[in-house]
């Protein structure tokens, strides 16, 4: 059997970042539409795992059996094309997809776009993009088509028909966490006034409304953190919490039996009483606004050893594990050492880190090694991909499509001394 992998390029314009000129190589070559081999002799040479893969250097001239188009814009970050690109290419290698090609275009506007698909559309035909909400939207008039549409967009309102999305979805985040916790755990939530923040905010009350937990409490703070002090102050209720402090001190400054002076001492070291309104504190931000947000939490007073931190995907980064205030914070994901050869693996061939991101990407085509194995047509691609059934193995966790969207059965972790590691 032959494994083929074809990458033919073409942009009507300039990919962006372009500064160095080997990047500038790169672009001239797009637009001279040239083709790109794979080439597995090299691959094999680097990667541990001996696949045995048998390849025809003249291999543009047979008869491929499907064919697949990724489309991307113009505007889409350059790094991550590139490494959407070597993610597809590893994965084919390793998932030992066959007879596949992938083609991929790239689009200037609304209307190159839709001439793409025009020109390429045909039943079962699968599309891998776009990557961005409005241009998810722009492609969902093929669906009559009878085509399929892997897109990365992250907003729910444009999965249905034949758009499939691929992403990390916080409500699928949001019920494992919560429906994890203890029955009647009290719940206070602080997020950011941004598109993240309004997300999970929109999102908590419904996720509530079918778990034991209770939201006794939330508050919000500017972009910028301006305020975001007195959000802490105010969630914690932290004046209330002090003046009672202060209240005990004072009334037990005035007695003189050895429990009382007793008491005092241990009072004094604190700065508020401990007697939170809530068992759990959801902190929905992310990137450096968490590591500025975090510290503040214990810094007025909201424990971490006495309630707990939660968290989403959004911190399952290394970055986040070395931060005092945040260990023994507890958020949804799957353990690093699930895709850990992945990391290696593509840290040998390409000499660069993987993206955390670009694990979608790999779990997809194992998708597709699925679909395409056992030669299924796109009525029974479409009743595969409706079922909720059927689980797929991904380095994120088992995956299936509810109501066009991914989901994933995560775990919980926790994040102690640089680790995040699962709890039994």
């Amino acid at each position: 059997m032959l494994v083929i992998f074809i990458f033919v390029f073409i942009a009507s314009c300039n990919p962006i970042n372009i500064s160095t000129q080997s990047e500038q190589q790169n672009t001239q070559d797009l637009k001279n539409n040239q083709i790109k081999t794979v080439d597995f002799d090299s691959l094999e040479k680097k990667t541990s795992k001996n696949v045995d893969i048998e390849h025809d250097k003249n291999a543009e001239k047979i008869n491929i059996k499907k064919d697949i188009t990724i489309i991307f814009s113009n505007k889409n970050n350059q790094e991550f094309v590139e490494q959407f690109i070597n993610v597809l290419e590893l994965a084919v290698y390793n998932k030992k997809l066959k007879n596949v090609s992938f083609e991929i275009k790239f689009f200037e506007d609304k209307k190159d776009l839709l001439k793409i698909i025009d020109d390429t559309k045909k039943e079962g035909k699968i599309y891998i993009g776009p990557i961005i909400t409005e241009n998810t939207k722009v492609v969902r008039s093929f669906c009559e088509d009878k085509v399929i549409f892997f897109s990365f967009s992250s907003s729910d309102s444009v999965a249905g028909d034949c758009i499939y999305l691929f992403n990390f979805f916080p409500k699928n985040e949001l019920e494992q966490l919560i429906f994890s916790l203890k029955k009647d755990s009290k719940l206070a939530l602080l997020y950011p006034e941004n598109d993240y923040g309004y997300k999970i905010n929109s999102l908590i009350d419904n996720v509530l409304d079918e778990s034991d937990v209770i939201l006794v409490n939330r508050s919000s703070y500017k972009k910028d953190l301006s305020n975001v002090r007195d959000s802490i102050k105010e969630l914690g209720k932290y004046e209330l919490r002090k003046y009672e402090l202060d209240r005990q001190k004072k009334i037990l400054s005035k007695k003189n039996d050895n429990q009382s002076k007793d008491r005092l001492k241990k009072l004094q070291r604190f700065k508020t009483t401990s007697d939170y309104d809530f068992s759990h504190i959801l902190i929905a931000d992310y990137g450096i606004n968490l590591l500025k947000v975090a510290p503040l939490l214990p810094y007025y007073d909201i424990d971490p050893n006495v309630v707990q931190f939660l968290s989403t995907g959004v911190i399952d980064d290394e970055n986040f594990f070395f931060e005092p205030s945040l260990q023994g914070t507890i958020f949804p994901g799957i353990e690093k050492s699930k895709r850990n050869d992945l990391l290696v693996q593509y840290q040998e061939i390409y000499e660069e880190n993987l993206l955390r991101i670009s694990t979608l990407s790999y779990d997809l085509v194992g998708l597709l090694n699925f679909i395409y194995s056992r030669q299924i047509n796109y009525m029974q691609t479409k009743n595969l991909l409706n079922s909720s059934t059927v689980q797929f193995d991904g380095v994120d966790g088992k995956f299936y499509f509810k109501d066009n969207k991914i989901e994933r059965d995560l775990d919980i972790l926790i994040i102690s001394k640089g680790l995040a590691k699962k709890i039994n």
